[in-house]
């Protein structure tokens, strides 16, 4: 329990680091982010602060979908927020393409590092995986026709409010999964990486 809780909470604060190294390469970020920017620009809100909003309105939209939420869903609302800040705080802006590159790219790996982190951990889903496992639930849809409907939906949304929308967006889209698959086995417990093997 305590390797869980500490992988938990190391999982969701390197999220928000990457987040942060998203917004340092300014290069584009994950649909969410692309609208946690768009938000904040509008508002001018710091995006840690509309990540936590955002995260607890969708819990909201857990309530008529019957999803409960875990120790997971909580911290995840509050943790990545408050580390993206934390980060943001000590990451200087970069001038140049190569750095900012590099940075894109290992923002990707941290991303799907972290995700295989606190999802490995069992804690539960975070608001916006438990939103698209509820509306599965509930309605009978696909898994990637609903994933891919509210990805689109918050992309647009947000390169329309002023979100960062360029290639790492493109990058992240096409690599992200792989990572995850190849991640998350990792930070699995090893009779649930033996159950899976097996299926």
């Amino acid at each position: 329990m305590v390797r869980r809780l500490i992988q938990l909470y190391l999982g969701l604060t390197c999220y928000g680091v990457s987040t942060a190294m998203f917004v340092r390469a300014d290069l584009g970020a994950d649909p969410w982010n692309v609208f946690h920017l768009g938000v904040g620009k509008l508002l001018s809100l710091n995006i840690g602060l509309v990540m936590i909003i955002t995260g607890a309105l969708v819990l909201l939209l857990w309530i008529p979908l019957r999803q409960r939420p875990g120790l997971g869903t909580i911290s995840n609302v509050i943790v990545i927020g408050l580390a993206a800040d934390a980060a943001l705080a000590v990451l200087p802006p970069l001038e140049s393409l190569t750095a900012r590159s590099v940075l894109l790219g290992a923002a990707i790996i941290v991303n799907a590092l972290a995700t295989g982190m606190y999802i490995g951990a069992g804690f539960g889903a975070g608001p916006r995986d438990g939103l698209m496992t509820g509306i599965n639930a509930r309605t009978g849809w696909s898994v990637r026709t609903v994933r891919t409907a509210i990805e689109v939906t918050v992309l647009l949304l947000g390169w329309a409010m002023g979100g960062t929308f360029g290639v790492g967006t493109v990058l992240y889209a096409l690599t992200i999964g792989p990572l995850i698959q190849l991640c998350l086995p990792w930070f699995r417990p090893r009779k649930a990486v033996a159950v899976s093997a097996l299926a």
